[in-house]
C-alpha cells in the first residue's frame, strides 16, 4: 500500500453515488472536498463514522466543505444506509476498489486471524484546486468528525 499524502495532486475521479449518477471530483472544484473511505455500509462502526458527519453537516458546511463516503459496497446499497441513518451527503461505489488503489488505501488486512485485502478506513481532506491538504489516518469512528472539525477550526484560526 502506498497511500497519498499531503502536498500531492488528488487523482480525478468519477464514481456513481448512490441514485446510480457519475460524480466527478472535478465537480467541487472551489470547495474543499473530505473523501473518506470506509469499508462496508450499515457496519457498525461505518454507521456510527457517517452519522458523526452528518451530524456535523452545518460545520463542514461553514468550513466549505464536500463530504464523499467512498466504499467498496455496490450502488444498490448505498441508498438504504442513506435512507436508514438520514445521511445528508453523497456515498460513492468503488467496487473495483481502482479509487482505493489509486489513493492507496486498498492493501492487506488482519482480522481475527485473517489476512486478507481490503479498504483501509483513512480520510483526505482535497482542497480547492484539487490538492491533498491533509490526511486523516488515526481516528476511531466516533470520533472521526471531531478529528476533521478540529483540524478545519486550526487552520481556519491560523
Amino acid at each position: 500500500m502506498n497511500t497519498l499524502t499531503a502536498g500531492t495532486l488528488a487523482p480525478a475521479f468519477t464514481l456513481l453515488n448512490q441514485d446510480g449518477e457519475a460524480v466527478n471530483l472535478a465537480d467541487f472544484k472551489g470547495k474543499k472536498v473530505l473523501a473518506y473511505f470506509y469499508p462496508k455500509a450499515m457496519t457498525p462502526g461505518c454507521t456510527v463514522q457517517a452519522c458523526g458527519l452528518r451530524d456535523s453537516k452545518a460545520e463542514l458546511d461553514a468550513h466549505n466543505v464536500v463530504v464523499l463516503g467512498i466504499s467498496i459496497d455496490p450502488v444498490k446499497r448505498l441508498p438504504k444506509f442513506i435512507e436508514r441513518d438520514n445521511l445528508n451527503f453523497t456515498l460513492l461505489s468503488d467496487e473495483d476498489h481502482a479509487v482505493a488503489d489509486q489513493f492507496g488505501v486498498w492493501g492487506e488486512k488482519k482480522f481475527m486471524g485473517k489476512v486478507y485485502d481490503g479498504l483501509h478506513r483513512q480520510s483526505f481532506l482535497i482542497n480547492e484546486e484539487g490538492v491533498i491538504e491533509h490526511v486523516f489516518n488515526k481516528f476511531k469512528t466516533k470520533d472521526h468528525h471531531e478529528v476533521v472539525l478540529s483540524y478545519l477550526n486550526e487552520q481556519a484560526n491560523a
